[in-house]
């Protein structure tokens, strides 16, 4: 019933705006205006207004050379300052600072978006070879280590596809599920209502994440470093 009251309120309008802002998001690059029109299913004169809506507030900027669009500096600094008052982020990123150092491996903050996984923030293992940063992109729950230990462990508590193992183990890993040739672990960060708040993640090639490492060296210190994140934030998980 609240959800349904909530909806009648909602403007149609900031909803597109919203949703043009995040689609700009989700993927690195320029848009042109007929793709960002398909995307959004708006016709094109609504997108080109709300463009130079978000243009003359610093939101988007027009790339001259190709007529394309891209985010600019006041969706950044936003996004900034939201993070910089994130208490989670603002806990985890010394742990995450530790375990980079340790494992020698990129260390991840993940966070829940509806159906979707969002890597929040990174530390970067400083090695040569790495993943390109995933900070900023989302993927679907099924089938990444992340988005599988919110499935198991979150509230909906659900069934099947392996997701009684994770719960068993408090630890998911994958092979490819981020792209061929990645690999990536993921640790729990209970919130205070024992629901899932976040996930540490370990991401690296899958050459450098032999089995032997893996269960000897680096599940051990990820899932340790959730527990000091909780730790931090006087959770007691449940």
């Amino acid at each position: 019933m609240e959800h349904r009251a909530k909806e009648s309120y909602a403007i149609q309008s900031v909803d597109n705006a919203l949703s043009l802002l995040e689609a700009m998001g989700d993927e690195r690059g320029d848009f042109a205006l007929t793709d960002l029109s398909t995307r959004l299913g708006l016709n094109k004169s609504s997108v080109f207004r709300l463009l130079a809506t978000f243009e003359g507030r610093g939101y988007v900027e027009t790339v001259e050379e190709s007529k394309t669009y891209r985010l600019a500096s006041s969706a950044f600094e936003i996004g900034r300052k939201l993070l910089l008052r994130n208490d989670l982020l603002q806990q985890a990123r010394p742990v995450m600072e530790r375990l980079a150092r340790e494992c020698g491996e990129s260390i991840y903050l993940a966070v829940r978006r509806g159906g979707e996984v969002l890597f929040l923030h990174m530390v970067d293992s400083g090695q040569k070879v790495t993943v390109m940063s995933l900070v900023g992109h989302r993927y679907p729950l099924e089938g990444n280590a992340p988005g599988r230990l919110f499935l198991a462990l979150g509230r909906e508590s659900l069934s099947g596809d392996g997701l009684e193992v994770i719960r068993r183990q408090g630890y998911a890993v994958d092979r490819d599920g981020l792209g061929v040739g990645i690999d990536a672990l993921a640790a729990p960060l209970g919130g205070v209502a024992g629901d899932l708040s976040g996930a540490l993640c370990l991401i690296a090639p899958a050459f450098r994440l032999g089995d032997e490492r893996l269960e000897k060296e680096l599940l051990e210190r990820l899932v340790a470093g959730g527990r000091m994140v909780e730790a931090r934030l006087g959770w007691r998980r449940r």
